[in-house]
C-alpha cells in the first residue's frame, strides 16, 4: 500500500467524512496526487462562491491542494481545484472558535481567489487544523524558497 493510501483513509475518518463520499471522490484524488505524497487533511468544505452548489471535499497533502465537487441532483463528480502548493499565492486562513469554523483562502495560478469554509466539531479541532495548515504552508514556502536560492547560486 502506498503512502497516499495509508494516510488518506485515516485523515478522512478523522474528519468524519462518510465512507460512501470518500469512495466516490477517491478516484479523482488518486489521479491528482502522487503515491508518495502523504495526506495531511481531508475535509468537507463550503466554497464562498457557490454556497449551495453541491458537496465539496478538500484534500491537502504536503505538495497539493485538491478540491472536488459532487452535484446535488445528479451526484456527478468534478474536479474543482488541483494545485501544486508552490503555485498558490496569498494563502491565508482564519479561525473562528465560537462558530468552530476555519476559512482557507488562496489565489491559484490563473488569478482566481478561492475561499473555502470548513466546519469542525469543536474548538479543540479548530486549533488542531490550524496547526496542520500552518505546518504545511510554512514548510511548503520554506522549501520553495530554498529551492529557488539553490538554483540561483
Amino acid at each position: 500500500m502506498d503512502v497516499f493510501s495509508r494516510t488518506f483513509l485515516p485523515a478522512a475518518a478523522e474528519a468524519g467524512v462518510p465512507i460512501p463520499i470518500v469512495s466516490r471522490h477517491l478516484p479523482i484524488f488518486r489521479r491528482c496526487v502522487d503515491a508518495d505524497d502523504p495526506t495531511v487533511l481531508v475535509a468537507r468544505v463550503l466554497p464562498a462562491s457557490q454556497p449551495s452548489g453541491g458537496d465539496f471535499l478538500l484534500l491537502l497533502t504536503h505538495r497539493r491542494l485538491v478540491v472536488t465537487r459532487e452535484s446535488r441532483v445528479l451526484h456527478r463528480l468534478q474536479l474543482h481545484l488541483n494545485a501544486n502548493l508552490r503555485h498558490l499565492s496569498h494563502v491565508t486562513w482564519s479561525t473562528d472558535v465560537r462558530d468552530s469554523t476555519i476559512e482557507v483562502c488562496a489565489t491559484a495560478v490563473d488569478g482566481v481567489r478561492e475561499r473555502f469554509q470548513m466546519r469542525v466539531p469543536d474548538a479543540e479541532h479548530v486549533w488542531h487544523l490550524d496547526g496542520l495548515l500552518k505546518q504545511v504552508f510554512t514548510e511548503s514556502r520554506l522549501a520553495h524558497r530554498r529551492q529557488n536560492v539553490s538554483l540561483a547560486a
